[in-house]
């Protein structure tokens, strides 16, 4: 028997064939030296079957490909007659990964960054394996500023051609920023733009925000943090000329040096439109709000190009263009710039397309759309359906994009991608406010039953003040143009004496139906009946008030309940608002046909100031009204209340107004409330130092706080108004959401009740 060897290494591939080999037909293949990889592995990457006709340049192929699978350290191929030997010697694979020595990083963002780089257990072996270990992890430990780490790797061999590979890291001491220097300012102090910078020298409380840890990446954008600034306060022809990092020997301290060349500052001289602008002329240049000799800003002029672009888009231009050009004159510091308007083709919507809703039906996404198909491409009506959609509260993430149709010129597809999040709930919770104490709570909710939109909640809550049970049910579509239906059963229990009112008890149940009926975009109108039957019930320390109230109408109460209300929400968020306003008209009038008869009206409104990206400015104010009619009293349980943390803060809950005198004239320490309601509030609000961006979930606030509550007959008298001031945190907390506030009042009369710190922990119903 004659074996012919045609090949040991892959630079036999290339050499001179010394073993020829006489073409023969293969009747049969043979694979040996295998030992993890199976056989049948071998044969899917062998590009020769069983019946070809081989030669040198087949068994050259067939080398090759053995060879880029990566399993093999050396690939022979032979021939024994008619019969194709395959010979191979595996690679060792990697039985496991040990780490040991490090702190800032767990094991498992260790292994990781491993298997990202391609480096994992069950994954081939060779020598180079452990110069990529080491580079993957010395990268990972210079984004946190270990400029001194070292690594050290082993592979200590196994049984069954496997390996197990030890990293020993010595982590090293933290590299932080000991000084920067910015070299060029003239305009602006050093110390104002290094403000601008995420970066920062090391510092009492760098510890906490970690501004100190150098990165590539952060320097990268503080230096285009840096270059805005100047071009938006008129330095068109600001440049950064260098950039320097310069660690110290040990690898603790980075010195970071900034070259910058100012230039001059320029002021508009005029701006002009030019291009095609297919809408009228007029109505893009009152976009274009800048006059000659305001400072010259590359954000004013890459706003005025976004409102261009939008307004375009309304009509249609889904692909318009607008370029801002300046051209300066260095003589005079002037700037002139000129809009290019390049609107594109006019497109019209083909078909929307929606994916990404397994569980809630397309009908519930597509009555939210704004954009119909068949119409013009309208950019307003697109974003506003995005929004609309979002303000379901089913999807985690909603993405609006168009794609052209294929084969036109003026067709696109919409496209709206949802994530959908859960949107059913059943908890069981424990709450504490300063006002209930402990509070047990429950509920079971379905924000989307059966994927329809419609929302059903049966909810539960057991406080020293407030017993709550109550089942509601919310179709928002109940019409097809949106009008919304509900109903609402509920029992309800009230004991005020933990609370700074005078004493009394109530037990109320009913039930009722709403309405919600849109008459604009932002805009409702919302209408209801409603059915209730109280239970009062007063004690010998209960105020004189309400003890005749009870003698006068009996210790029980019906009331048929008509309401009226009108709101609109124009806020960015619910959850964390930053802009618009959110206002609320309602009005409640016991129909007389039952046992009383009151009305109460109130007016309510919300509005968002953004003063940065993450900074906003609210301004809040509440007005109530309340009277009885027909020869009827006002119910003392139907009165407005003031103070707390919903409130005026650093006053005690529900205690400002009139005070309860006992029978001897003195003070009892409690209130009446009042049947005139006025709060108002100017909030500063931001996020928690060191919060990332994107998270949302806490937020703090600095306040004044004022407001008063007046008995029947008496006028809102601003002067008996109480202040307030302090500051506040808010966090949606994964138990719920919880409040704190400092408060401390301003102008505190004899009398008042105050309570400086304040919070409230769980949902409070």
């Amino acid at each position: 028997m004659t074996k012919t060897i045609l090949s040991a290494a892959l630079a036999a591939l290339f050499a001179p064939a010394v073993f020829a080999l006489s073409p023969f037909v293969v009747k049969d293949i043979r694979v040996e030296g295998v030992q993890r990889v199976e056989a049948g592995t071998v044969f899917n990457y062998l590009p020769i079957r069983i019946g070809d006709t081989v030669d040198d340049q087949r068994i050259a192929q067939a080398l090759k490909a053995l060879y880029a699978t990566g399993f093999f350290r050396d690939v022979r191929i032979e021939a024994e007659g008619a019969v194709l030997v395959v010979q191979v010697d595996e690679r060792p694979a990697i039985a496991r990964i040990s780490i040991s020595g490090n702190d800032e990083f767990s094991n498992d963002v260790l292994l990781k960054g491993l298997k990202d780089a391609g480096i994992a257990e069950a994954q081939t072996f060779d020598r180079s394996v452990l110069d990529r270990v080491e580079q993957e992890i010395k990268q990972l430990y210079l984004t946190k500023s270990y400029y001194g780490v070292t690594v050290r790797t082993t592979a200590s061999p196994l049984e069954r051609n496997r390996v197990a590979i030890n990293i020993e890291i010595n982590e090293g001491q933290i590299a932080t920023i000991k000084r920067i220097r910015i070299i060029g300012a003239s305009a602006y102090s050093e110390s104002k733009l290094l403000d601008l910078m995420n970066l920062g020298e090391s510092g009492w409380f760098t510890w906490w925000n970690k501004r100190d840890r150098y990165s590539r990446q952060r320097l990268q954008g503080d230096l285009e943090e840096i270059r805005s600034w100047y071009l938006d306060h008129g330095y068109a022809d600001f440049a950064i000329e260098s950039s320097q990092v310069s660690i110290t020997p040990d690898k603790r301290d980075v010195y970071i040096t900034i070259g910058i060349r100012e230039g001059v500052a320029y002021k508009f001289s005029n701006v002009k439109l030019a291009g095609d602008f297919l809408v009228p002329e007029t109505e893009l240049s009152k976009l274009v709000n800048i006059k000659p000799g305001e400072v010259y800003s590359r954000e004013r002029l890459n706003e005025i190009s976004r409102k261009l672009t939008d307004r375009l888009g309304n009509d249609g231009y889904a692909f318009a263009n607008v370029n801002p050009i300046p051209e300066l004159n260095r003589e005079k510091r002037e700037a002139a710039v000129t809009f290019f308007i390049d609107p594109g083709r006019r497109a019209y919507i083909n078909r929307i397309n929606i994916s990404g809703n397994n569980k809630t039906q397309s009908e519930v996404i597509r009555r939210e759309i704004r954009q119909m198909e068949s119409a013009w491409y309208d950019r307003e009506r697109v974003d506003r359906s995005k929004s609309r959609i979002e303000r379901t509260g089913f999807f985690e993430e909603v993405t609006v994009d168009t794609d052209a149709v294929p084969g036109t010129s003026d067709q696109v597809d919409l496209n709206v991608k949802v994530k959908e999040r859960p949107t059913g709930n059943l908890s069981v919770g424990v709450g504490y406010s300063q006002t209930e104490k402990v509070v047990l709570s429950g509920s079971v909710s379905q924000n989307n039953l059966f994927g329809t939109g419609n929302a059903l909640t049966l909810q539960v809550t057991s406080g020293r003040v407030n017993q709550n049970l109550q089942l509601s049910y919310t179709n928002p579509y109940y019409t097809q143009d949106g009008v919304s239906r509900g109903f609402d059963l509920y029992q309800r229990k009230v004991d005020t004496g933990e609370l700074a009112v005078g004493r009394y008890a109530t037990r109320s149940q009913g039930g009722g139906v709403r309405f919600g009926v849109p008459v604009a975009e932002d805009d409702t109108v919302s209408f209801g009946l409603s059915y209730d039957k109280t239970d009062i019930g007063v004690f010998d320390d209960s105020p004189v008030k309400y003890r005749t109230f009870v003698q006068e109408n009996g210790d029980t109460a019906t009331t048929l309940l008509g309401n009226v209300g009108w709101s609109r929400d124009r806020r960015d968020s619910v959850i964390y608002p930053m802009r618009g306003t959110y206002q609320r008209i309602y009005t409640d009038v016991a129909i007389p046909v039952a046992d009383l008869r009151y009305a109460r009206v109130g007016y309510s409104i919300q509005s968002f100031f953004p003063m940065t990206e993450r900074v906003a400015l609210l301004m809040a104010t509440e007005l109530g009204a309340a009277s009885g009619y027909g020869g009827k009293s006002l119910p003392f349980y139907k009165n407005y209340y003031a103070g707390g943390i919903g409130s005026v803060r650093g006053y005690r809950d529900s205690s400002l107004g009139d005070e309860v005198l006992d029978k001897y004239g003195n003070r009892t320490g409690e209130s009446y409330g009042g049947a005139r309601l006025a709060t108002g509030s100017l909030e500063l609000l931001f996020p928690m130092p060191g919060m990332k961006e994107k998270d949302r979930s806490m937020r703090l606030s600095t306040f004044l706080d004022a407001g008063q509550v007046w008995p029947k007959g008496e006028g809102m008298n601003l002067w008996e108004m109480r202040y307030s001031y302090g500051v506040a945190m808010s966090w949606a907390s994964p138990i719920g959401p919880m409040k704190f506030s400092l408060g401390f009042p301003i102008n505190k009369k004899e009398g008042d009740r105050t309570q400086k710190f304040q919070f409230q922990l769980g949902q409070i119903f």
